[in-house]
C-alpha cells in the first residue's frame, strides 16, 4: 500500500507518556494551596490538552490575575514533583522507531510549555524521534490551528499528507481547523464520545494498536 502521510504529528501527555492522572492530582493540589474549590477529576480531566493558562481560566473563570498566577505556580510545583515517574505507554519507543526508520517525519504539538517538553523529551528517551515540535507558550492553545500550521510549514507538508493523533477533543479539532486527518486515542485524558465529533478515521484504547494502524495505513 502506497505511503499514506509524509508526517505524523503528537500530541504528548496521554497520548506518548500516561501523565493524565497526575494532571488531575496536580490540578486538584494546586487549587487546595490557592483556597479555590477543588474540581472533579472529570473536569480536571476534560481541560487536558489546552495550554496550562486557559485550563485554569476554563475551570476557574472568574479569578484574578494573581489567583491565576498561583495556581499556574502551585500546578508547576506539584507535577514537576512527580514528573519522573511519568511512564511511556507500551509500545510508544518501538512505534516511534519503526516510523522514523521507514522515513516518517515525526513532531509534537503540545499544551505543555517549552521547558515542560523538553525534561519530558528527554527524560523519557524520546528526543531522538522528533525532528519538530510546538507548545503551548509558543502559539495560541488548542484547538487553534497554529501549531500545526507552523509544523507542516517548516517541513514542507502539505495538510493531505499530515496525520495527527491525540487523546482530546482539542487534539482532533485542532487536526480538523487545519483541514489534517487525526487518530483519536481513548487511553488518556477523554472517552471516545468526546472524540468522535471531530471525525478521525479511527480511535484506540492501547497505543500498540496505533501502532498496528500506522504500519498498515501510514
Amino acid at each position: 500500500m502506497p505511503k499514506q502521510f509524509d508526517l505524523i504529528i503528537f500530541d504528548w501527555d496521554g497520548t506518548l507518556v500516561d501523565s493524565s492522572q497526575i494532571i488531575v492530582d496536580s490540578i486538584q493540589s494546586a487549587s487546595v494551596d490557592a483556597g479555590l474549590p477543588v474540581p472533579t477529576a472529570a473536569a480536571s480531566r476534560s481541560i487536558i490538552g489546552l495550554s496550562l493558562r486557559n485550563a485554569i481560566l476554563t475551570l476557574f473563570p472568574e479569578i484574578n490575575e494573581a489567583q491565576l498566577q498561583l495556581l499556574v505556580d502551585r500546578y508547576g510545583y506539584h507535577f514537576h514533583t512527580r514528573h519522573d515517574e511519568i511512564p511511556l505507554f507500551e509500545g510508544v519507543t518501538e512505534a516511534l522507531t519503526e516510523l522514523g526508520e521507514a522515513g516518517v517525519m515525526l513532531a509534537v504539538a503540545t499544551g505543555k510549555g517549552r521547558r515542560g517538553l523538553d525534561h519530558a523529551m528527554d527524560t523519557s528517551g524520546l528526543r531522538p524521534h522528533f525532528i519538530a515540535s510546538r507548545c503551548a507558550d509558543e502559539c495560541h492553545s488548542k484547538p487553534h490551528p497554529q501549531m500545526l500550521h507552523e509544523i507542516m510549514d517548516e517541513l514542507g507538508v502539505m495538510p493531505e499528507r499530515t496525520l495527527m493523533v491525540g487523546d482530546t477533543s482539542y487534539d482532533l479539532q485542532m487536526a480538523q481547523n487545519a483541514n489534517v486527518a487525526s487518530l483519536g486515542v481513548t487511553f488518556g485524558a477523554q472517552p471516545l464520545e468526546s472524540l468522535l465529533p471531530f471525525s478521525p478515521l479511527a480511535a484506540f484504547d492501547r497505543f500498540t494498536d496505533v501502532h498496528e494502524w500506522l504500519r498498515q495505513n501510514a
